[in-house]
């Protein structure tokens, strides 16, 4: 059940991220100087995304991309809660903060235990 439910999880979140490079060419300005670190995250989470959807077959293969994308997502969005409660324009983002925290969460905690041979 937990493997089906990481499972799950890994599909969602990877269609999520590969979805991130339909505003990557449509809704950024190309020639505008603050959108390049935009951009650069977009690139850098697709292919987080492809890799995710490769784990889903076999997961515990895949331990630390999972570790390292529960836990590099959760520090990127606590980030960006804080600039979100700083900048009172932003606040209406915190909500979709919390939600992408509490699947962040969930991620960590379905990472696959490590296999014997590897402790």
């Amino acid at each position: 059940m937990q493997r089906r439910l990481l499972q799950v999880l890994l599909v969602l979140i990877g269609l999520f991220f590969l979805a991130g490079i339909y505003p990557l060419f449509t809704s950024i300005p190309q020639h505008d100087p603050s959108a390049y670190g935009d951009q650069m995250m977009l690139a850098v989470y697709f292919v987080l995304g492809l890799f995710l959807l490769l784990a889903v077959k076999t997961p515990e293969e895949h331990r630390s991309l999972i570790a390292f994308t529960g836990w590099g997502t959760l520090a990127h969005d606590t980030i960006m809660a804080v600039q979100a409660y700083q900048q009172k324009q932003l606040r209406s983002e915190l909500l979709p903060l919390v939600a992408v925290a509490l699947v962040c969460i969930a991620l960590i905690i379905l990472t696959p235990p490590r296999r014997e041979r590897e402790r």
